[in-house]
């Protein structure tokens, strides 16, 4: 084992420039030198593997994990909450009702409205009689009254009020049509490709729509842009003009792991659900479409978190400000200059594929000073069987100040030397 990390570390610390199609200057691996970051490369090279998108059908060639499970689904994905990649999916973008978890949308917008201060999670929402005689599931709020929007993001979140989410629309925006149009906005934002709301509840309309992978898109939304919110979607009960209703997601009482989100059921939609689940650095997201009864849904769900932790793990692969490579500043106080990445790395990939990992580094182009810190001047590729399977910006982590005039007449002179070889 010793002898095949040394050979692989040794592979990785060849050196090689290409020049791409957009005139960039590409290095493949890393210099010799940088042996900091081969560690942490050398520590996954073992033990991880790609996971690109495959659907039950099997798996790919370079993988040696078996097949996702079969499930009693419409559609469903297994996403990695970290990245966003899609690690095992069956019919992911088809286009389906989404029902109540639709409201993973109205709460996430209704999170963002009390972060940026545009209200106030005490605020008081008056109950119009549109709200209070909504039908299917219900908070029970009384018309006429004024309940906090605290309470409402509960009757949301945890009981799937209708009465609730349409109160929390119309405090926002005034109608659910102009509710449906912020919801589509976000949607837009988000770079969903298969989903059009008309409510904000998931209330049946042919033009209402979404997909396993646009759901579980917004939950990655909910779970990373709002993490002091997101201890909501883990409450059992909440109680409200004196009923006390469950969370109708069966698996927060099946399984400590997971921690949330969404359930949502009508005729067309069947029962489905959208989970989240977390052991060690490893979060996941399962989003299952159209299955059969709500002890289906949660059986579904569960097989394909329990498949996802059984055979992907995640891992940091950079530190935050971690020295990636140095590359050649033109016309500045200093020669080089140091770049690496902004922020901490994951990557979620097999357990159990021996395939190596590499990195690639992407300069864009010639550097020229000046050069400013947290700018982005390339890219950052993580490589596995010549597929790249992440990509994060590459940043200078400390400025480089243009350099005086004879200093920059030199430089110049060098890069035409150079130009001529």
């Amino acid at each position: 084992m010793k002898q095949a990390m040394t050979s692989y570390i040794r592979s990785l610390a060849r050196t090689e420039y290409k020049q791409t199609e957009k005139g960039n200057m590409t290095l493949f691996a890393v210099n010799v030198c940088r042996w900091r970051h081969l560690v942490a490369f050398s520590s996954l090279a073992l033990t991880l593997t790609a996971a690109p998108a495959m659907a039950s059908d099997g798996p790919s060639p370079s993988s040696f994990i078996p097949s996702p499970p079969g499930l009693a689904a419409k559609s469903w994905v297994l996403m990695d909450a970290k990245s966003g990649r899609v690690l095992v999916e069956h019919d992911g973008d088809e286009r389906v009702p989404p029902a109540s978890l639709t409201k993973m949308m109205t709460a996430y917008i209704a999170e963002s409205e009390i972060e940026s201060g545009n209200m106030s999670a005490d605020d008081e929402v008056r109950i119009s009689k549109e709200a209070w005689q909504t039908g299917g599931s219900r908070m029970f709020v009384k018309v006429n009254s004024n309940v906090p929007v605290k309470d409402l993001m509960q009757g949301i979140v945890v009981q799937s009020g209708n009465d609730a989410t349409v109160a929390m629309a119309e405090h926002i925006a005034g109608s659910q049509s102009s509710f449906a149009d912020l919801m589509n906005e976000h949607a837009r934002q988000m770079g969903l490709q298969n989903t059009h709301f008309m409510n904000p509840t998931g209330l049946p309309d042919p033009e209402h729509y979404s997909s396993a992978h646009d759901m579980a898109i917004i939950a990655r939304h909910i779970i990373n842009d709002f993490p002091d919110h997101y201890s909501l979607y883990a409450e059992k009960y909440f109680t409200w003009n004196g009923i006390k209703q469950p969370n109708r997601n069966l698996l927060l009482w099946r399984d400590k792991t997971v921690d949330g989100l969404k359930t949502g059921h009508t005729d067309e939609a069947g029962y489905c659900l959208v989970a989240s689940a977390q052991q060690s650095d490893t979060r996941l997201i399962a989003a299952v479409m159209g299955t059969s009864s709500e002890e289906a849904r949660s059986q579904e769900t569960q097989k394909l978190l329990s498949y996802g932790f059984r055979y992907f793990q995640t891992q940091k692969v950079y530190d935050a400000g971690q020295e990636l490579t140095r590359a050649r500043v033109w016309g500045g106080t200093q020669d080089e200059g140091s770049f690496g990445v902004a922020n901490d790395v994951y990557l979620t990939a097999s357990r159990q594929n021996e395939a190596g990992l590499s990195n690639r580094i992407n300069i864009n182009g010639d550097l020229q000073a000046p050069i400013q810190a947290g700018q982005q001047y390339g890219t950052v590729q993580i490589v596995q069987n010549d597929e790249v399977i992440d990509e994060q910006p590459l940043v200078a982590l400390q400025d480089v100040e243009q350099g005086g005039l004879f200093k920059r007449l030199w430089d110049g002179l060098l890069k035409f030397v150079q130009g001529l070889f």
